[in-house]
C-alpha cells in the first residue's frame, strides 16, 4: 500500500461516523423539544418529540417509495421539506428562521462531535498537496455542522473543494449508490485525477469502502480503534499513513 499511497492526490471523506461520532440525545431532548418551539414560534408543539418522529419516518417512507418506482434504487429526501410537511406551522416563518429551527431540531435527536484525531489530520492535509471533497448522504444542516465544528478548531468548509462535495439531498439519491461515485469519478477526472489517485475514506463498508473500490479508487476504512494500519483504522493511524508515505 506504501506505493499507492504516495499517488494519492485526492481525499474525499464520509461525514458521520468519519469526521463526526454521533452518539445518543441529550437525557433532556423533550424538554428541549418545547424550548425550542417557545423560543422560535411562541408555542407549544402541536405534537411531542416522538409523535414528530414517528410523523417524518411516514414521510420519507413515501418519498422513498416514489422515487424507488420510478427506478432510483438508493432514494434521498430534502429533510427541511419533510419537516415543513410534518410541520406547517414552521411556514410562517422566513426562510433563514426555518433553516435554524431545523438545524436545533436536528441536535436534540443525536449528539454529534469531531472524532479524536480528525481535526488535527485534516489541518495537516490543509497544508499538503492533496485536494480534499466529502462524499455524505447528509442534509442541509451538515454544511452548518461541519462549519461549527470545523470553526471551532480553526478551519472551514473552504478546505473542501466545492467541486468534490456529495451532499446527497442535493441530488435525490444516496450512498451507496453507483451514480455518486461515478458522478465524483467523473468530477475528478475533470480536475486530471484518476481514480486509483483517488482516496476514499469512510466508517462503512457497503456505503464507503465496498462501492469505491468498484469505482478503482484507494480506501482507508476509518474504526474508532486502532487496525492494521494499512488499509483501515482510527484517525491517528490515516495521519501516520498518509504522511509517512509522502515523507519517503
Amino acid at each position: 500500500m506504501g506505493a499507492e499511497v504516495m499517488t494519492v492526490r485526492a481525499i474525499l471523506f464520509d461525514v458521520y461516523g468519519t469526521i463526526f461520532r454521533v452518539g445518543l440525545p441529550s437525557a433532556d431532548a423533550d424538554q428541549q423539544w418545547v424550548q425550542l418551539f417557545r423560543e422560535e414560534l411562541q408555542t407549544d408543539p402541536p405534537m411531542n418529540r416522538l409523535a414528530f418522529a414517528a410523523a417524518c419516518s411516514r414521510a420519507v417512507a413515501r418519498r422513498h417509495e416514489w422515487a424507488r418506482a420510478r427506478g432510483v434504487t438508493h432514494p434521498e429526501v430534502n429533510w427541511s421539506a419533510v419537516v415543513l410537511e410534518v410541520l406547517p406551522i414552521l411556514r410562517q416563518l422566513p426562510g433563514p428562521a426555518q433553516d435554524r429551527f431545523i438545524y436545533r431540531q436536528m441536535q436534540l435527536g443525536r449528539h454529534i462531535e469531531l472524532y479524536g484525531g480528525a481535526a488535527e489530520t485534516l489541518r495537516k492535509l490543509r497544508d499538503g498537496p492533496w485536494v480534499l471533497g466529502l462524499v455524505s448522504n447528509s442534509q442541509a444542516y451538515t454544511r452548518e455542522e461541519l462549519r461549527i465544528w470545523l470553526g471551532g478548531v480553526g478551519l472551514g468548509l473552504d478546505l473542501f473543494h466545492p467541486g468534490l462535495c456529495f451532499y446527497s439531498f442535493e441530488h435525490g439519491f444516496s450512498k451507496p449508490d453507483p451514480h455518486v461515485f461515478q458522478c465524483l469519478t467523473t468530477r475528478l477526472e475533470a480536475l486530471g485525477i484518476r481514480p486509483e489517485e483517488t482516496l476514499m475514506v469512510g466508517d462503512r463498508l457497503d456505503n464507503d469502502i465496498v462501492p469505491a473500490r468498484a469505482f478503482g479508487w484507494q480506501t482507508w476504512h476509518l474504526t474508532p480503534q486502532p487496525s492494521d494500519g494499512t488499509h483501515a483504522g482510527n484517525w491517528e493511524q490515516l495521519n501516520r499513513h498518509l504522511f509517512r508515505a509522502r515523507d519517503r
